[in-house]
């Protein structure tokens, strides 16, 4: 066991020396915080839109819709009625940047709903919203008035119900939205799929740098393979272990000290779409098991491919089948959060290939038994067995083979006979 010892320790070492390694330990929770929360700072920082309305309606709808949009945040409009040239001189004035776009209104507006939008710019979809939105109101308070009903009766009739949402588990009540559900388990998912996938190409990289390299020939006059591939995993696991601590104490401190980087408007606006979530011991502890999980079973795998190839490029294409099982793993995350109990998401978490992504969402999304759990790790826990037997046994074989990489029927010849 001293010598498995000695191949960890050396693998753990010589990455967390390294200075990439600090690099993304330090700066990995400020590049998730910048992944999540800044499409959604970013997306209500847009300036304000100059746009002229040309009104050809023969009512007051276009008057209406331009006091709207002037006295709104988003838009600085004017109204100008509509003539023979004055969309050419428009559409001159958006493409010299004098003016954002124009808004071509007619009586079709509140006939069928048609208004049309011109400018240099028509993918800022906020705008494009609040400018849809505005045009709703006005139009709709036409035809109400034009039916005898009185627009602000009716405003009142449809305030919008706010729906509080909490999560139940455990036979109480939790306080969790399903905001936080949700970006609980989003977040899981994400991490848990980088994770496995980058330290799983770690260990097949070592691998093949050593097979290449020729040192696995002296490795292996002092030690058995599948001590050198257990030595490796384990190193190289220890290293994402130690990686997620770090992470872990780097965002508390990042989210204690969020109110110095983002203003509370700001904040709130990105919580619209990712509320902070709240992470139990439990939630801890099922990641970290369903990481180490993943990671061992992976990690064979990838062992496996990096021992079978003699190049890197020839390692590329061998890791392909292994890495689409993560990401058809991950692409069913959205299914599982939409209904977590369904037949599709139970399979998921019981098929030890899925189940390291799929049971955390599951348990992020839903209210899950523990008899449930604890059949998908002891499925997981007996794949990690036989996975790492079969790859042990190619492993063996691989590692002082060159040449063309083996067929399916030669690996299968390498695991009947080593």
């Amino acid at each position: 066991m001293h010598k498995v010892w000695a191949v960890v320790r050396r693998e753990f070492v010589e990455r967390i020396r390294s200075k990439w390694f600090w690099v993304m330990a330090l700066l990995g929770p400020v590049f998730f915080g910048v992944v999540f929360l800044l499409p959604a700072l970013l997306a209500g920082r847009a300036g304000i839109k100059r746009i002229v309305v040309v009104d050809g309606t023969t009512g007051p709808v276009g008057a209406r819709i331009t006091e709207l949009l002037d006295q709104s945040e988003v838009f600085h409009a004017v109204r100008v009625p509509a003539t023979a040239h004055v969309v050419d001189s428009l559409t001159t004035a958006v493409g010299a940047k004098r003016l954002d776009g124009f808004l071509l209104l007619t009586d079709a507006a509140v006939d069928s709903g048609t208004a049309e939008y011109r400018g240099s710019n028509v993918s800022a979809f906020g705008a494009i919203a609040a400018l849809e939105r505005t045009i709703g109101e006005v139009v709709d308070a036409v035809r109400l008035e034009h039916a005898g009903v009185d627009p602000q009766v009716v405003a009142r009739a449809r305030i919008r119900v706010h729906l509080v949402t909490q999560k139940i588990a455990g036979g109480r009540t939790t306080g969790e939205s399903a905001a936080q559900s949700f970006s609980l388990a989003y977040f899981m998912a994400i991490i848990l799929y980088t994770a496995i996938l980058i330290y799983g190409i770690n260990v097949m990289s070592s691998v093949l740098e050593e097979k290449t390299t020729r040192i696995v020939e002296v490795l292996v006059s002092s030690l058995r393979p599948f001590q050198l591939m257990l030595g490796k995993v384990l190193g190289v696991g220890a290293v994402s272990i130690f990686q997620f601590l770090i992470w872990g104490v780097s965002v508390r401190l990042l989210l204690a000290q969020r109110g110095r980087f983002i203003s509370t408007g700001d904040l709130n606006e990105a919580r619209q779409v990712f509320d902070l979530p709240h992470v139990s011991t439990a939630t801890a502890a099922l990641f970290i098991t369903y990481f180490v999980g993943g990671f061992l079973l992976y990690s064979a795998m990838f062992a496996a491919v990096g021992a079978m190839s003699s190049t890197e490029q020839e390692a590329r294409q061998a890791q392909q089948p292994v890495t689409w099982l993560l990401v058809l793993s991950f692409v069913s995350m959205f299914a599982m959060l939409n209904d977590p109990g369904s037949p599709f998401a139970v399979t998921l978490s019981l098929i030890p290939f899925s189940a390291p992504i799929a049971m955390p969402v599951r348990w992020a999304a839903g209210t899950l038994p523990t008899s449930e759990v604890a059949l998908s790790l002891v499925v997981l826990a007996l794949a990690i067995v036989g996975v790492t037997w079969v790859a042990a046994r190619i492993y063996r074989v691989g590692m002082l083979m060159t040449g063309k990489r083996p067929s399916v029927r030669e690996l299968v010849r390498w695991v009947r006979t080593s």
